[in-house]
């Protein structure tokens, strides 16, 4: 057979076949049955609220500490930016004091938390490293939003 007569006999099959019959119910019933949701404890979002809560209490308490770099006025502007933008963060973050946290948020909660700490750490410890406060910013504003999402409303 030449490779036009193959062409030929190709060309001549029906471009769609319909099965004879519905596939689906038999596929359907060899599907496994979909496992149970888990009931995840209420208490558990409770429990990460309030450690975003302590957390949001260290950092203010953080801030009562002085500096050590507080003679250089560089250091000390970007301190006080980093004091204001963190004051203003701890302000909005209060307005959601209470609201519950999805267990699938909260790990990204306390990451992002974590994440403050260490930017603020850094900051204390160069404060010549003004590209920080952005990244303070966007952590908080991230933090923020996430918030939000999980109260499931902007504040008003």
């Amino acid at each position: 057979m030449g490779e036009n007569e193959l062409r030929w006999q190709l060309r001549q099959l029906p471009a769609e076949i319909d099965p004879p019959r519905d596939l689906w119910p038999g596929i359907a019933a060899r599907l496994p049955a979909p496992a149970p949701r888990r009931r995840i404890a209420p208490w558990l979002g409770g429990l990460a609220l309030a450690a975003s809560v302590s957390l949001a209490i260290g950092l203010a308490w953080q801030l009562r500490t002085p500096t050590a770099a507080s003679l250089d006025p560089q250091a000390e502007l970007v301190q006080r930016e980093a004091e204001a933008m963190t004051r203003e963060y701890l302000a909005a973050l209060g307005q959601f004091e209470g609201a519950p946290v999805p267990d699938p948020i909260a790990p990204a909660l306390a990451t992002l938390d974590r994440s403050a700490v260490e930017i603020r750490a850094a900051l204390d410890a160069d404060p010549d490293a003004t590209f920080l406060l952005g990244q303070l910013r966007r952590t908080y504003a991230r933090r923020l939003e996430l918030t939000q999402r999980a109260a499931g409303a902007t504040p008003a």
